[in-house]
This record gives C-alpha cells, structure tokens and sequence, in this order.
C-alpha cells in the first residue's frame, strides 16, 4: 500500500505530460496484495489489478503488457527500489522515439546502489560479463526491475521470448539488440530490498541456462518466428 501511494503521488506530481495507468500484477503472492490492490482499484480510475496463479516475472509482465493499451509500457519492482525521479526519463527516451527500450542500470558510470552484498554484487557483474561476452551487447545490466519499451516493440518482441521467470529481462534485451531495435541505457539510484525473496544461486542457475538456450539456436528461431510473423 506504501509503494502504491508513492507511486500514486508521483505519477500526479511529475508525470503531467502523460496520461498514465498503473497495473499492480499479483502473481503467486500469499499476503494480502490482491485484496489490497482491489481496494485501490475500486477507489481510483487509473489503478487495474491482475492476479496470476503462478508465479514468475516474465509471466506477469506478458499479461499486464498485454492487457496495456498504452504507447509506453514500464514496469518497476513493488518494492520501488529504484529512485522514481527516473521514470520520466526512461519514458521520454521512448516517447521521443529516438529508442524502443529504455532501462535502469546499477552497473553504469554514475548509477549508485545501497545496501547490496557483495555475494550480490559479484554475482551481478559476473553475470553481466558473461552476456555480454557470449552475445556482444552493450548494455550492462540486464535484470534491474526499472525498464519502459514502446507498444510497438512490445508487441513484436513478446511472442518471441520462451522464458517466463527472471530471465524474461534478458532474453527481452538480447533479442531486442539482435533484431535492431534501440536500448538507451540509464545510470539509476538504486536500494536493495534486504527482505528480497529471490534465491540468487537458483536464479543466475536458470539465467545460464536462459542463455546457453539463445546461444544455441535460440536467437536464430526469434528470427525465424518474427519473418514468418
């Protein structure tokens, strides 16, 4: 309800120059987010609630993105653990259509991030490396919650990414580079939620197996799909 408000407040202060919604996707939550998030929705004409029985981030956004009429979609962590000053931004790189994707990064010059392990860290920049070395792309940070990508991308590039967890980020940016659309790259302040829930071992585990998959055929077959589309 916390970020919700925040949110809210925002949105109505900063974002005057767009008619915005906001989607909260409950997908697999055990607390109360649903029911609060339907309090929301009943109260304010611009807040729309979805609830997903499995969990996973791609799967979330594959919906809430489809079921968005909107010219730009962005999608940001609960817990709003990137600064929202930046939102603005990364959606006026989109609106100025100058690129198709526009995301938050923790590793870039001038970005700073609070409370992160170093275990965290490490694991963070070595994966970085890793998709960078086996895919030559130029953006760094791949999996931080704060990205914004315009309807018209959104719609070629959904129907092409298998993945459906955590992954979902870095296959969506991978394919974007290789298929020729614009990625603008935003240093951000970020704060690390120190009750995340993410199992990072078991999350960079199914990250290279995302990876190895588009190595090795899975780029080739989003091409083909996308001619044939």
């Amino acid at each position: 309800l916390a970020s919700i408000s925040r949110l809210l407040k925002f949105c109505s202060e900063e974002m005057l120059s767009y008619n915005w919604n906001i989607i909260i996707a409950d997908n697999g939550s055990t607390d109360e987010t649903y029911n609060i998030g339907k309090q929301i929705e009943s109260d304010l004409k611009n807040v729309n609630v979805i609830k997903l029985s499995k969990k996973g981030r791609g799967r979330a956004l594959k919906k809430a993105w489809k079921n968005s009429e909107a010219t730009i979609k962005v999608y940001m962590d609960i817990d709003l653990s990137t600064d929202l000053k930046y939102l603005p931004i990364i959606c006026d790189h989109v609106y100025s259509k100058k690129y198709d994707v526009a995301i938050g990064s923790r590793l870039m010059k001038g970005s700073k991030v609070e409370g992160r392990t170093l275990k965290r860290e490490i694991i963070s920049r070595g994966y970085s490396l890793m998709f960078r070395c086996l895919f030559w792309v130029p953006f760094k940070d791949a999996q931080c919650g704060f990205k914004a990508i315009s309807s018209e991308t959104g719609d070629t590039l959904l129907p092409l990414i298998d993945d459906n967890g955590w992954f979902f980020d870095t296959e969506l940016l991978i394919l974007a580079n290789k298929l020729g659309y614009k990625i603008k790259e935003v240093p951000v302040y970020w704060v690390d939620d120190p009750n995340s829930s993410v199992n990072v071992i078991s999350t960079a585990w199914n990250d290279i197996k995302g990876l190895t998959r588009l190595r090795f055929g899975g780029i080739e077959k989003a091409k083909k799909q996308m001619k044939s589309n």
